[in-house]
């Protein structure tokens, strides 16, 4: 199945540890979303937003790799399962449940999905701009 990973799942050692099947495909944009960092975790969560781009990266992954990240979002409490169409084919995401206000990321998780943005090659100007609150 394909998997599209905005957060610290960006980050190749860290998903390859987490979903040992998966691989990464390449970079591509969710449009008409943005990015953003909400709930007690800080974490990073994704909310419809016109004119506007989410860059991430596309796994494929296994059917065991998806119950792991299953666990890890906490699912379905506090992320939901999202899916949209790229080119026809069907990808899965996760977007938080409760959308609470923004809450800037801890040092240490802003640091991995930094890294991820850097594994995945990705724009870091949608970063910067999510981090603004």
């Amino acid at each position: 199945m394909l998997y599209f990973a905005y957060g610290s799942n960006l980050n190749q050692f860290q998903m390859k540890r987490r979903c040992k099947d998966s691989v990464f495909l390449k970079k591509i944009n969710l449009k008409n979303f943005r990015l953003t960092f909400r709930s007690k975790y800080r974490a990073a969560d994704i909310e419809p937003k016109s004119s506007s781009i989410v860059p991430g990266g596309l796994f494929e992954i296994s059917k065991s790799d998806e119950k792991k990240l299953d666990v890890y979002e906490d699912y379905p409490i506090l992320y939901k399962k999202y899916y949209f169409s790229y080119y026809g084919k069907k990808i899965m995401t996760y977007t938080m449940v409760k959308k609470t206000p923004f809450r800037f990321p801890t040092e240490k998780y802003l640091s991995v999905v930094k890294r991820g943005y850097k594994d995945c090659n990705l724009n870091k100007k949608y970063l910067k701009k999510a981090l603004q609150g």
